[in-house]
């Protein structure tokens, strides 16, 4: 059975949610991505890359790295992202895409482009950032496991301070009761997923399922434990988005204008 409109939880252009716990911990502050958060979010996606890492042992060229990662969302569909702020820093996001075609078609001319980037910087790097490219080349393609082509996606990086169970259903809410509103009926995430960290059962506490994983080697010589690229899926048409409460918090609302650009 489909479930009743969230509205109430997330307000219908793209409101606040401002979370406050029962201690005397900073509010956390949840709402659509905006113009100005561009270069926070780049920056932050350089530092969590390696595993919630900064990515640097991996791969130098903060540049290429975020706009492989960043730019379609920030610069093409920017209304399907979130932000979490804490005493006004940004200090998480969920970056996310409602529009799988032209995703797809943009990842394909970016890859093209930024390939050629990479190859002319390529006698400047050093040993770890050339490995990291021979990687991409020879078997990034390979490991990335299936994922549904006509569907709503997201990925999600957070700093500590915010990866919380609290703040991450939260920010899930926010864009799942976004995605609900506008008729989508089912969502996927590629999440990497090992033993000590965000694995998968995580994602099915919000009502995910696992379809498919596969082992990322590029991290085998840096990182003790096997570590997953994981497919998860959620039908909203039979669960519905997420409630945005979590106690021990109280999440209260405020309306806005139109926080997106």
């Amino acid at each position: 059975m489909r479930c009743r409109d969230p509205g109430s939880l997330v307000a219908r252009n793209d409101s606040e949610v401002n979370l406050q716990t029962m201690k005397s911990e900073p509010a956390l502050t949840i709402r659509g991505f905006r113009s100005s958060d561009r270069d926070a979010v780049r920056q932050l996606c350089c530092q969590t890359g390696f595993l919630g890492t900064p990515i640097d042992p991996v791969y130098e060229d903060h540049e290429l790295f975020a706009d492989f990662l960043t730019t379609y969302y920030t610069d093409h569909e920017p209304e399907s992202s979130f932000v979490i702020e804490m005493n006004g820093e940004l200090k998480g996001y969920l970056l996310g895409s409602r529009r799988p075609l032209l995703n797809q078609l943009y990842s394909f001319q970016q890859n093209i482009v930024l390939f050629v980037r990479a190859l002319w910087r390529y006698s400047r790097y050093n040993p770890r950032s050339r490995r990291f490219i021979r990687w991409m080349l020879m078997n990034g393609w390979r490991e990335v496991p299936a994922a549904p082509r006509r569907t709503p996606h997201f990925h999600i990086n957070l700093l500590p301070e915010a990866r919380q169970i609290t703040t991450t259903r939260a920010l899930m809410s926010a864009y799942l009761s976004y995605l609900y509103r506008r008729g989508e009926k089912r969502v996927y995430g590629q999440i990497v997923t090992f033993e000590s960290r965000r694995g998968e059962k995580m994602f099915e506490r919000y009502g995910f399922k696992v379809m498919n994983r596969a082992e990322i080697t590029k991290y085998r010589s840096f990182y003790p434990e096997s570590v997953y690229l994981s497919t998860v899926i959620k039908n909203l048409e039979s669960d519905g988005p997420l409630s945005a409460y979590g106690s021990p918090m109280a999440v209260n609302l405020s309306q806005q204008r139109n926080a997106l650009p």
